[in-house]
């Protein structure tokens, strides 16, 4: 019996197996793809330290220590590396938030913004920058944590579907999945949008529920764009040298047409707002 199964493999469950194996910890991870980060994860911007939207009350209490556990995994993980470039913003929500700045964020001006984004075509008159933001590859961040975590002990198996908690009197004994009965005394669910069902029998009620957007990646010239832009149509970053990322709103039309209209549209808007940009091609959405 593991002291803990963690159910799901993404960058929170990877995280949660990372830090308790570390701890010496006896732990067992548990994913249902053949990797880590195939669920939410892998499509994930993945924008650490954003202020965007209206977040419930704690997430930016606890912007301070994500930046420090961020920069932390740097240098205990080997092949971790975050892009500190910052980021610059002048979205609707930006603007509605622009009385409010925090701490460490700047409102910058034409010329300010063209040193941060030179390629821009048309920089806005004015946007919000925060130089302590910075963005990862969700996958290789993903799959370092649970390198890490099976290097300190851990045990990790793919490919393992989890049906339900097993229950007696009241208590959860492990679980149950595709491959056996996994006994713990403690049972972590990271499974995203996964959890509600498994948690049925708790009574909980977890109201987890998906908040889909589309994510599309792209060939680009290296360093086309600098920092982590969130303009009023889409947001890009560099993600790896000359691989972006760049996010649009949910398309509600799930068809394959829809999708590729909506990422043509996001490609030929990039386009239009960088310099050098023209020869960008899609790798997937």
């Amino acid at each position: 019996m593991s002291a803990v199964v963690v159910v799901g493999a993404g960058i929170v469950g990877s995280s949660v197996a990372y830090h308790l194996a570390r701890q010496a910890v006896p732990v067992t991870l548990l994913d249902q793809g053949p990797s880590p980060a195939t669920g939410a994860t892998g499509d994930s911007f993945a924008w650490i330290g954003g202020y965007g939207g209206d977040w419930p009350g704690g997430a930016q209490d606890l912007r301070g220590s994500v930046l420090a556990d961020y920069r932390r995994l740097e240098t205990e993980l080997p092949h971790v590396a975050v892009r500190w470039t910052g980021s610059l913003a002048w979205t609707d929500a930006q603007a509605k938030h622009d009385s409010r700045l925090g701490p460490s964020r700047f409102r910058v001006g034409g010329s300010d913004i063209a040193v941060l984004e030179p390629n821009l075509r048309n920089p806005p008159e004015q946007a919000i920058h925060t130089p302590s933001d910075g963005g990862v590859d969700p996958t290789a961040m993903t799959s370092a944590l649970v390198d890490a975590a099976r290097a300190h002990g851990a045990m990790v198996i793919h490919n393992s579907i989890v049906t339900s908690l097993k229950m007696a009197g009241g208590h959860v004994e492990g679980v149950l999945s595709s491959t056996g009965f996994h006994a713990a005394g403690t049972v972590v669910l990271a499974a995203g949008t996964g959890i509600p069902e498994l948690a049925e029998p708790l009574l909980a009620g977890l109201p987890v529920a998906a908040s889909p957007a589309c994510l599309v990646r792209l060939k680009a010239p290296p360093g086309l764009v600098k920092t982590i832009v969130a303009s009023p149509d889409f947001e890009v970053r560099e993600v790896r040298d000359g691989d972006l990322f760049l996010t649009l709103p949910h398309v509600e039309d799930k068809s394959a047409t829809s999708f590729e209209q909506a990422t043509q549209d996001a490609l030929r808007r990039l386009q239009c707002l960088f310099r050098g940009s023209d020869c960008c091609r899609l790798l997937g959405y």
